[in-house]
């Protein structure tokens, strides 16, 4: 690939060091509000790290989460790398393997891999991804805080093969204890009053039959995913009933929404802003969002299956904003049912939501709370 000429040679200073650090790598970077599939972004090779990859930059992310895709040959690996940072890592496609251990002489484990398998490597540990496949690449993406950590400590060398870091214990533990071993329920695992499924691998997030479903939740199944050990990141889940949407709600900036499976569209506008347009977000298994900060958003499905979503967050001490209440059914604007209703029409899908939500600000229905 023939280098770049850096537009930004003479004024570096004003240019995050983590955007000066994805320009040197000579991978494509997409700078955007959504991608609708990320099985099919355009990715190029990254000798140091002998694999395929891009970096994503969504706008409601930008200068704080990284949004990276790994791209693995047909029966190839990529370099083993330590990184100094917490790492979610999600597979878009592809079968394989991941080993983890905790530095020189310290324990290995490996788990395999496949479509929709969700799982977390620890700051300061060593990993290889492998490709289990001869016939065709593996996907990966991996969502972590590099940007943010890069305005603070601007050195690139530091966060990866950094010899002075090491992992604090092995917290990989015994026999008795496997850190990639099946979701645990604990109650207060999420908050004082809700439990979570407490894991580092989930195997296949459509299919994972866990769900939970809290009062203060609401009626429909919640998908209570935890990581252990773990304060900078966090993951959650919804399930969405064919024919049904979620009220409007906002939060901070860094979240982002991948879908697993199912068909339908979110929209996102600001909130501050009444004669903003909303954008529509078409989205099915691969694509990925992200809200900008103070943006509202709403999910609706309009396939005829039940679609599941999983969200990527910064734990809410270091989200730059907060969560906010959301615009009931009642004074939603006619415009936002009149679309639902018109793809809905498209699909031969039944509208399943009660006339009632749009007139009775008292009628019990249960939607799922704000992501």
């Amino acid at each position: 690939m023939q280098k770049k000429a850096d537009p930004w040679k003479d004024y570096w200073w004003i240019v995050p060091r983590y955007e000066r650090w994805i320009e040197s790598l000579e991978i494509p970077i997409h700078r955007t509000y959504y991608v609708e599939d990320l099985r099919t972004i355009e990715v190029g090779p990254w000798e140091d790290r002998e694999c395929n990859a891009a970096v994503v930059i969504l706008e409601g992310n930008k200068d704080f989460m990284e949004t990276r895709i790994t791209e693995i040959p047909p029966a190839g690996k990529v370099r083993a790398t330590k990184f100094a940072m917490d790492d979610i890592i999600y597979v878009l496609s592809g079968y394989g393997m991941t080993t983890v251990w905790a530095g020189e002489g310290g324990k290995k484990r490996t788990f395999e891999w496949q479509p929709h398998s969700l799982f977390f490597i620890p700051r300061n540990y060593t990993y290889q991804l492998s490709n289990a496949q001869g016939h065709e690449p593996a996907r990966l993406l991996h969502y972590n805080y590099l940007p943010m950590a890069m305005s603070i400590i601007p050195e690139p060398e530091y966060f990866f093969e950094n010899p002075a870091l090491e992992p604090t214990t092995d917290i990989m533990g015994g026999e008795e204890h496997d850190l990639y071993s099946e979701a645990k329920w604990v109650q207060g695992a999420r908050t004082r009053r809700s439990g979570g499924w407490v894991a580092s691998f989930f195997p296949d997030l459509m299919s994972f039959d866990k769900v939970h479903s809290n009062e203060h939740l609401g009626a429909l199944p919640n998908l209570s995913y935890c990581l252990p050990n773990i304060t900078s990141l966090k993951i959650g889940g919804r399930v969405l009933p064919s024919g049904t949407y979620k009220p409007a709600h906002y939060h901070g900036a860094g979240a982002v929404i991948v879908i697993p499976g199912g068909e339908g569209f979110s929209l996102m506008w600001p909130v501050f802003d009444d004669s903003a347009e909303k954008m529509v977000v078409p989205w099915h298994e691969g694509s990925m969002f992200g809200p900008p900060n103070l943006w509202y958003h709403q999910h609706m499905n309009t396939g005829p299956t039940d679609t599941r979503y999983i969200t990527l967050h910064p734990a809410r001490h270091i989200e730059p904003s907060y969560s906010g209440s959301g615009i009931p059914f009642t004074r939603e604007d006619p415009w936002v049912r009149q679309r639902f209703e018109a793809e809905l029409a498209k699909r031969g899908v039944k509208n399943q939501m009660p006339p009632e939500l749009y007139t009775d600000p008292d009628f019990k229905w249960g939607p799922p709370r704000a992501d």
